[in-house]
């Protein structure tokens, strides 16, 4: 049984669709209950439709408003949000992010609710259909990645996962050769600032310097922009919801331990204190990013793309399950690492763990207390490292074949 595990010849390409169909199938069924049982734009529990898009939706109204700096306040974005619903029992979804990401907000805010939902998430959920598929050129990739259980996770979420995944993990794919695009989409990360201590370090380290610019260029267009249109005050507003932030959402994790994927939250699901646990989320923070950029000083640029992706989610103490969006692009540089030079001993079976993953992990977190979540970022960190020190010193020394040469026949199959 072992074995089988371990050349991963359990994963044939017969399971592999009937896995992917039975959970597509089930995510697709999930959704249409949502929007069928729905009454306007909450669903049967009284929830919005898309949950975390009604602060997003609310800023962007508010923003369009002329009183964009008022949508870092819980007690004004909650009446909007309460506005737009038609119900004062709504759940109040708070807004964190900076004033460019306010830009889009302010986009969509132009749209009725459902429509300015459907239109975003198709659209991000297709720009990242077209990035894995870029990175993997397989036919049933398309399958894997649409019933991949994050993506019904982002979805059910109305969440960016999908948009931090294609920007990061497009600019990563252009890095070599189209540095200056890459650098433009890396750049726009900066809606996303916790992933800030990785990308910076990594185009250092690698010597890209265009992409740097080009993302030094975007980002500081962006921030131009919000404040040529609102001015300092919804920088102000941002910079003053810090605090908060920190204390209610990171630090107290209202959100639930389950659903926050980072070390920090490991450590304080199993009764750690805040200092503790961000003391174990500096070590953890450190060793991903060195290990990123050790990766991209001597690995393919499959693996450190891999790697990066992977890095950026353990980096950061503020990262939530539907955040790993982005892990399953790490996964899909793997996969066109391995399909290139063989998949090595239990790689198979690791990598359909970590696409299975989302489905139970915020469960298992909440009851057992088990970080599935964070398990699966290492899981993937780990195997490009293991596949750099294994095929890429291999290839340094001129040898034709890894000492797992028995097993990379299964990528055959």
């Amino acid at each position: 049984m072992w074995r089988g595990f371990s050349d991963g010849r359990w994963v044939s390409e017969q399971r592999i669709r009937a896995v992917a169909l039975i959970s597509g199938a089930m995510s697709l069924c999930a959704c249409l209950y949502l929007v069928a049982t729905a009454h306007g734009t909450l669903d049967r529990w009284g929830r919005p439709l898309g949950t975390d898009f009604a602060g997003v939706y609310a800023a962007g109204r508010m923003a369009l408003a002329g009183d964009g700096a008022r949508a870092w306040s819980w007690g004004p974005q909650y009446a909007v949000q309460q506005a737009v619903h038609g119900s004062s029992d709504v759940p109040f979804v708070s807004w964190h992010y900076p004033p460019p990401f306010l830009l889009l907000a302010a986009a969509l805010a132009w749209l009725p609710y459902l429509w300015a939902l459907f239109i975003y998430q198709g659209a991000t959920l297709s720009a990242a259909l077209v990035l894995v598929r870029r990175i993997v050129p397989r036919r049933q990739v398309l399958l894997l990645a649409l019933a991949a259980p994050i993506t019904f996770i982002c979805l059910g979420h109305g969440q960016n996962g999908f948009l931090t995944a294609t920007l990061l993990g497009g600019g990563l794919l252009l890095l070599d050769r189209r540095p200056i695009l890459a650098g433009l989409l890396l750049g726009c990360l900066v809606y996303k600032p916790q992933f800030a201590p990785l990308v910076p370090p990594l185009l250092l380290v690698g010597g890209h310097w265009r992409a740097l610019a080009a993302a030094a260029a975007s980002a500081g267009l962006l921030v131009a922009f919000t404040l040529l249109l609102w001015g300092w005050p919804v920088w102000a507003a941002f910079l003053h919801s810090l605090p908060l932030t920190r204390e209610v959402v990171i630090e107290s994790g209202i959100p639930g331990w389950g659903k926050i994927h980072s070390i920090f939250a490991m450590a304080r699901m199993w009764g750690g204190g805040i200092a503790l646990g961000y003391s174990v989320q500096a070590v953890a923070s450190l060793a991903a990013i060195a290990s990123a950029l050790w990766l991209t000083r001597r690995a393919s640029p499959p693996l450190r793309n891999g790697a990066a992706c992977a890095a950026a989610l353990l980096s950061t103490p503020y990262v939530l399950d539907y955040d790993f969006v982005l892990l399953a692009v790490g996964l899909a540089f793997i996969v066109r690492d391995a399909i290139g030079r063989g998949f090595l001993s239990w790689e198979k079976s690791l990598l359909a763990l970590v696409w299975i993953a989302p489905l139970f992990s915020r469960q298992l977190a909440t009851l057992a207390l088990l970080p599935v979540g964070q398990a699966s970022a290492l899981i993937v960190l780990g195997l490009a490292i293991r596949r750099a020190v294994i095929l890429d010193r291999a290839a340094e020394l001129g040898l034709r074949t890894s000492p797992f040469r028995h097993l990379r026949a299964a990528s055959a199959r």
